[in-house]
């Protein structure tokens, strides 16, 4: 039997290298759980269902926008919505384009025998094929890359940034960190006349460098304070024992602690392209004629006679697919990176 240790109170299990609180330090929290049988594993039925209930809930929009980009723009709107995606399901209720006497008459004696809720609605591409014709696909290009440029200039400028005002900061690193993130209080359309005019004489107006450029002005100031909160993570013993056996800072840098960090840098950069991707000002103002992004391509479905809600919800799906299957396969270091530091 192994025996336990215990310090101030506090036992220690030898067995498994863990803390056994007493019940008299414990937080109330801790003994109402305690006494209910929960354990850190499993959570109460009812918080169990409340949690599904809420998910299904914040879940539902994004399944609804999904199955709308395969209706037809009548079946969008159609009240009640039609949820069941449904092949070679024929709907009478809709109104066909071309009506003669036989089809309405027929229309009208299956709504008069029809009278249950009928979800299903007959799932077509037509809306996709529609947003490809009208050139979705240089869009999404235009989109594409300056997301992934400036997400990558900014972490090659962010990382050494960072590294410097975490582990060589000096007196006035406060100073300078207060500088980067005071660019960030100025709303856009503040400084939109001006951008105008120094783009209008640097020919940048409706060019996808001049958007690489203010995404990486947008994003350098938020990744460089999150790739410093990281970096002071790292243990100095480490960085230490890396100077004694000679390293460079590049290689202090890249060698020793980008690697410790790795899972920080990754979530940053998943950060950074979440905020390019999804910018509409400054492309709407800077870049909407000849290298459009992707939320101005969606704005053309937003008219003064109404929304397409089928073209729209496809030209969605598409835009929101890259984030979600890039945040789908690097959610393990996205996890890792996002809870780097929380625990000390």
């Amino acid at each position: 039997m192994a025996a336990n240790a215990t310090t101030g109170g506090t036992t220690v299990d030898s067995r498994f290298g863990t803390l056994v609180v007493p019940e008299n330090r414990r937080s109330p929290l801790q003994r109402l759980f305690r006494r209910s049988g929960v354990r850190k594993d499993s959570a109460p039925l009812p918080l169990a269902i409340t949690a599904w209930i809420v998910g299904l809930i914040v879940f539902f929009p994004i399944f609804q926008f999904v199955i709308t980009g395969f209706k037809s723009e009548a079946e969008a709107v159609a009240i009640p919505p039609r949820l069941l995606p449904w092949p070679g399901y024929e709907d009478t209720s809709v109104v066909p384009e071309t009506i003669d006497i036989e089809s309405s008459a027929a229309a009208e004696a299956a709504a008069a025998t029809d009278d249950g809720l009928d979800l299903r609605f007959a799932p077509t591409l037509d809306q996709y094929r529609t947003i490809f014709d009208l050139e979705f696909g240089s869009f999404f290009f235009n989109s594409l890359t300056a997301t992934l440029v400036s997400t990558a200039v900014v972490l090659l400028l962010g990382i050494p940034a960072a590294y410097a005002l975490s582990i060589l900061a000096g007196a006035r690193a406060p100073n300078a960190l207060f500088f980067l993130i005071s660019t960030k209080f100025l709303p856009i359309a503040g400084v939109l006349v001006p951008l105008l005019v120094i783009y209008r004489q640097l020919e940048l107006l409706n060019t996808l460098q001049g958007l690489i450029i203010l995404y990486i002005a947008m994003n350098l100031p938020i990744a460089i304070w999150i790739l410093r909160s990281f970096f002071q993570d790292v243990p100095r013993d480490v960085i230490d024992a890396a100077r004694l056996d000679g390293a460079t800072p590049l290689q202090e840098i890249f060698q020793v602690i980008v690697p410790m960090v790795r899972p920080g840098i990754v979530a940053t950069g998943f950060i950074c392209m979440i905020f390019a991707w999804n910018e509409f000002f400054l492309a709407a103002f800077l870049a909407a004629v000849g290298n459009s992004t992707v939320p101005i391509f969606m704005l053309q479905y937003v008219t003064g006679e109404g929304l397409f809600w089928a073209k729209l919800s496809a030209a969605v799906t598409l835009g929101v697919l890259p984030i979600v299957l890039l945040g789908w396969a690097a959610q393990g270091q996205l996890v890792r990176g996002l809870s780097l530091g929380a625990v000390k």
